[in-house]
């Protein structure tokens, strides 16, 4: 989809559709105002009759409405004006594009970016409204040999800002939602396509791809050998139960002064789930396609990053395998040696994501980093504490967990801080290696990140448990695409100044 900005009067605007938002309790925003006087009280006509009341998400779609050079008005609801925050502005604007995609309007100027939401600039206001309408039109049909027909679906969406001095940074804070939008697209692509396609080896190639689109992208796969050399004995402990062959993918941009340290992100990559020889339950284990969501994650970070070209060195690492159970498959009670040297009693094969994340954050410690942030969907202890709503944090650095709490909130994709404490490592213990890779079930996902926080001893670390936000259950069944906006948003934070 197209987006431009634009400032005028709405009545005034040659397109197929105008949309402008009316207030709960009947009372029109002054975008809607403006359309009244124009039609000579026609809006508020139709809003009298009850026909808009203004609740948050309700739409009417008004045609030929005198006054205005619009084949269309829409007119949606915002809800509460006091409660006109950051999820009602997205719902609003959601609701707006879905309709407007699904009845020919081809173009519109979208007047809900002037409204004022609680703590938000006008910038926040466009960039959201990009990725909440492109999340709007999100499809993911590859698959299906007969896709959903749109009869004419949405192309171009202006924005409108209140004055032309916000044109430009409108412009910037657009491209800025469009990157972001797209790197979700990777991500939620990536994890909606099933196991059988979305192999270790697939994501490999996929990186490689962006490699070719964004010249200053450099891509290295490591295959099974150079794994083995590296003595990953941690990560191929996972990967040795799989017919399908590990990839060890770095991706390096560097958009920064040669000088300055990257940030490292590293992401889960396992295409599939079966927990091992610790073998899941059959009910639901579809869903264990999304255990890479990480990794995708991490590859739409990359993208969105490096679509901006942004000033800012980052590299991003991604270890992908299967966790299958087979004759060559881990056993309970084996012991690994990972890349760090460090021993592992392996209790449970279903904790896997932890293994392959060992040996990737030691692998990290190369490219002296400013901060290494990891994402994984690690445990379901995690949506116990948290449910759908935020991912957890844990970091060893609170000024880098409060930056990341920071850029969730402005991304509205938001984590909350979970404690690493000491207290909590002693669950580790194990007589028969350095540590074991469970504790009880008592805080699974704290133990799961000190067990992280092992191989994080010689940099500021985040580890970042999704496993509640990677995607939704039910009929919108998907994966979201989160956390990519988190992420992003604290990169571009990070930016070097201009010279």
């Amino acid at each position: 989809m197209e987006f431009t900005i634009k400032s005028g009067s709405p009545e005034k605007q040659r397109s197929a559709c105008v949309v402008v938002g009316v207030f709960d309790n009947r009372k029109p925003s002054l975008s809607a105002e403006l359309i009244d006087r124009a039609s000579n009280g026609y809006v508020s006509e139709i809003i009298r009759r009850g026909d808009m009341e203004g609740k948050l998400g309700s739409t009417l779609l008004l045609h030929n409405v005198r006054g205005t050079l619009a084949d269309r008005v829409l007119l949606v609801g915002l809800g509460k004006e006091r409660e006109f925050r950051d999820k009602e502005f997205r719902s609003a604007v959601k609701a707006a594009v879905k309709l407007l995609n699904e009845t020919g309007s081809y173009e519109a100027v979208i007047y809900l970016t002037e409204e004022k939401v609680k703590r938000r600039e006008v910038t926040w206001r466009v960039e959201h409204a990009v990725v909440a309408a492109m999340d709007a039109v999100y499809r993911f049909e590859d698959l299906k040999t007969q896709p959903t027909e749109v009869r004419r679906p949405l192309r171009k969406l202006t924005l409108s800002v209140p004055q032309r001095s916000d044109l430009m940074a409108g412009e910037s804070a657009a491209a800025r939602g469009l990157a972001i939008a797209h790197g979700m697209d990777l991500a939620k692509n990536l994890g909606n396509l099933p196991g059988n396609v979305c192999t270790p080896s697939y994501l490999g190639l996929r990186a490689l791809d962006m490699g070719k689109e964004f010249p200053g992208l450099k891509v290295t796969v490591l295959e099974m050998s150079e794994i083995e050399a590296l003595g990953m004995g941690s990560f191929l402990a996972v990967a040795r139960g799989s017919d399908e062959p590990p990839r060890f993918i770095v991706l390096e941009y560097q958009g920064g002064p040669k000088r300055q340290k990257p940030r490292v992100l590293v992401g889960k990559g396992i295409t599939f789930d079966s927990g091992g020889i610790s073998l899941k339950p059959g009910a639901d284990m579809d869903q264990m396609k999304f255990d890479m969501c990480g990794a995708a994650a991490v590859l739409g970070a990359m993208r969105a990053v490096v679509e901006l070209k942004a000033g800012i060195n980052v590299v991003g690492i991604v270890a992908a395998c299967e966790n299958m159970p087979s004759g060559r498959a881990t056993k309970p009670g084996d012991v690994v040696k990972s890349m760090s040297g460090q021993t592992i009693e392996v209790l449970n094969t279903d904790a896997e994501g932890r293994l392959i994340l060992a040996d990737a954050l030691t692998y990290a410690e190369r490219f002296d980093p400013e901060a290494v942030v990891d994402v994984a969907t690690l445990t379901g202890a995690m949506v116990i504490a948290l449910g759908h709503v935020a991912c957890g944090v844990f970091s060893n650095n609170d000024t880098l967990a409060r930056a990341l709490l920071a850029a969730g909130d402005d991304a509205h994709d938001r984590g909350w801080q979970m404690p690493v404490w000491d207290d909590y490592q002693e669950g580790l213990n194990s007589n028969f290696a350095d540590f074991a890779n469970i504790a009880s079930r008592a805080g699974g996902s704290i133990t799961a990140a000190c067990f992280l926080s092992r191989f994080t001893r010689k940099f500021d670390w985040a580890h970042l448990d999704i496993a509640g936000v990677a995607w939704n259950e039910g009929k919108e069944k998907g994966a979201t695409g989160r956390p990519v906006p988190m992420l992003t948003t604290w990169l571009l934070a990070q930016e070097a100044p201009a010279a």
